[in-house]
């Protein structure tokens, strides 16, 4: 599929005076798990919405599987599933109800999966929406995303309130497993702050800061390009300096560095001051994340 997933460009979202989001450029190819990370208030949930036609932009083009949103708002949204952070449903309405409800807008829904993903939540179908606490609706509203066997899977902060154990379960299992049943076809992307719980997931990402990108990568160039290093010394450690460096501090007798793209040049500096011990591990993607930012 050589029409990307998501094509957004120069994308403005103004309110009043504020730009949520600032000239952002993203494409997500298919088949792809997208990674979308960012502070709070960073405009990852305006620049979703605009995906979603719930807002409109104020400049620059959105395209979702190369429509517009706005103009061809079924074309899109009959292609993709969205699970928003606060998820909401009627509440008269039995689990159940609301299954069968979703499920009569869509042409295709999977009624193993709704039956298996019933019994690994625990969730029981005669239960009322009002009396589920916020994690079973969330739980519920998976559930409704999964069915359909969308294209396109958007999620922003899809695991909100679930409880740990439930989280990683879904996270490794379900999401792994939606995707896995068509790799070339089934793209998700996905806001969240619980980045090491995806890490096994996510094969690109852009993190976004005030409205704009601050750093795009595939994950495994990210995992090549940004180094954590250690260095011990037998008294205190030197004073030490890299342009490679995003952070450099001490720590006893250890140096601890975080290397951007130039570890082997930082590894053979320390080398020559020599030291005890020297130690060199890849970062994770929330590590990356945290460096960048801070």
């Amino acid at each position: 599929m050589s029409t990307p997933v998501i094509e957004l460009r120069q994308l403005v979202r103004k309110y009043g005076h504020t730009d949520a989001v600032d000239g952002l450029d993203l494409t997500v190819r298919a088949g792809s798990c997208y990674g979308f990370f960012g502070r709070n208030g960073a405009g990852k949930t305006t620049t979703i919405k605009c995906l979603l036609n719930l807002l409109r932009p104020t400049a620059g083009t959105v395209r979702v599987f190369g429509f517009d949103p706005e103009r061809d708002e079924v074309a899109v949204k009959s292609r993709l599933a969205y699970v928003p952070d606060a998820v909401a449903f009627h509440p008269w309405m039995t689990v159940d109800a609301v299954l069968a409800y979703v499920a009569s807008f869509r042409k295709h829904w999977n009624l193993k999966t709704q039956s298996e993903l019933l019994d690994r939540f625990r969730l029981d179908p005669t239960k009322s929406v009002k009396a589920l606490s916020k994690g079973q609706r969330t739980q519920l509203g998976l559930i409704t995303a999964i069915c359909p066997e969308p294209e396109l899977l958007v999620l922003d902060e899809p695991t909100s309130g679930l409880d740990p154990i439930v989280r990683r379960e879904f996270i490794q299992t379900v999401i792994g497993a939606y995707q896995e049943a068509d790799p070339e076809r089934r793209t998700i992307f996905v806001s969240t702050h619980l980045i090491a719980e995806f890490e096994g997931l996510i094969d690109e990402f852009t993190i976004i800061d005030a409205g704009r990108e601050v750093l795009h990568l595939e994950a495994d160039a990210a995992r090549d390009r940004y180094r954590h290093i250690r260095a011990r010394f037998p008294g205190e450690p030197p004073a030490f300096a890299h342009p490679g460096l995003l952070r450099s501090r001490r720590d006893g007798r250890e140096l601890d560095l975080i290397a951007n793209g130039q570890s082997d040049a930082v590894i053979e500096q320390l080398r020559a001051l020599q030291p005890e011990a020297l130690t060199t591990e890849a970062l994770t993607l929330e590590e990356i994340f945290m460096a960048t930012l801070q």
